[in-house]
């Protein structure tokens, strides 16, 4: 049977799209991001990034990608480890800023966060570190911290990180985009991805029935990497009313995880790290010391102009 006998054109939307041989990008293709998304890679201008006074150099938005790796740096500030002091440089994602010369050569895919290491561990040339769950990885062994020294505990917390790295982009760039970014509502698409969103939440409230944390009884970087995707679907916030939507409120376990992980005072800086939008408050767009939190919020620094 043929395609077209099988999927007949008149179907399809829109009504008559049969896909061409050889696809082609047009004028839509990205829906709301459509003005920064190319089917090529490579830096597409030249731009040196800053370098500040830290060894760590972060490159970043505060999307939940951004946050995952502003709560790690800030979590270990909080436990004592005063080498993790760090600048984070805002990177504007939806202006390009990410295909500049030197962010590219940071991270080759274009995405935030990015990392520099000026001073990695055992000495040598800086290293760059790419992709947020490889940033949470260095840093957890670079510090020795938030990541179970025994090889169970340190597994299941590895496992649960590979698991948000490979769900977050069926919650974001699928249903997040269907739902709240495509020029069109395409039901079939919406229903595809909100099914497996809400199967992604079971999961995780299954885990979060029997367990404080996701990789057992010790908070870790499994936590810091799934929080900021999921708590949004239960506090609100995320793809407009998703949280309704998806009926966020059903799933107990992780309104109770995602209210433990949110109170503590270092997950609360680190949404507020390269954030450059909503509350100016909660707004520090840069930030080279942890004096920045008080004294230069975006809120701040405009009453200042």
């Amino acid at each position: 049977m043929s395609d077209e006998n099988k999927f007949p054109p008149e179907n399809n939307f829109p009504a008559g799209y049969v896909p061409p041989k050889v696809w082609s990008q047009d004028e839509q293709s990205g829906g709301a991001f459509a003005s920064i998304n190319k089917p090529t890679a490579g830096a597409q201008f030249e731009k040196e990034l800053p370098v500040g006074k830290h060894p760590l150099q972060l490159y970043s938005l505060a999307t939940p990608n951004g946050v995952k790796v502003n709560i790690m740096l800030e979590e270990l500030l909080a436990a004592g480890y005063g080498d993790a002091e760090y600048d984070a440089w805002l990177i504007k994602i939806n202006e390009g800023d990410q295909f500049g010369s030197g962010f590219v050569s940071v991270n080759p895919n274009s995405k935030i966060p990015a990392l520099m290491d000026h001073a990695p561990k055992g000495g040598g040339e800086p290293i760059r570190v790419f992709e947020s769950g490889s940033i949470l990885l260095y840093l957890a062994d670079k510090f020795g911290a938030f990541l179970p020294s025994d090889i169970r505990g340190r597994t299941e917390a590895i496992s649960w990180l590979m698991w948000q790295m490979g769900a977050g982009p069926f919650l974001g760039g699928g249903f997040g985009h269907f739902y709240a970014y495509a020029p069109v509502k395409i039901k079939y698409a919406i229903d595809r991805y909100a099914m497996e969103v809400k199967r992604q939440m079971d999961v995780l409230d299954r885990r979060l029935a029997d367990n404080e944390y996701m990789a057992g009884s010790e908070y870790s970087i499994a936590d810091m990497a799934i929080w900021p995707w999921y708590s949004r679907i239960i506090e609100g916030g995320a793809y407009n009313d998703a949280d309704t939507f998806l009926d966020g409120a059903s799933y107990t376990n992780v309104a109770r995880w995602t209210k433990l992980v949110g109170a503590r005072p270092a997950v609360r800086r680190g949404q507020m790290v390269n954030k450059a939008m909503g509350d100016p408050a909660m707004q520090l767009r840069e930030r080279h010391d942890a004096s920045d939190f008080e004294n230069r919020t975006q809120d701040k620094l405009e009453a200042a102009e």
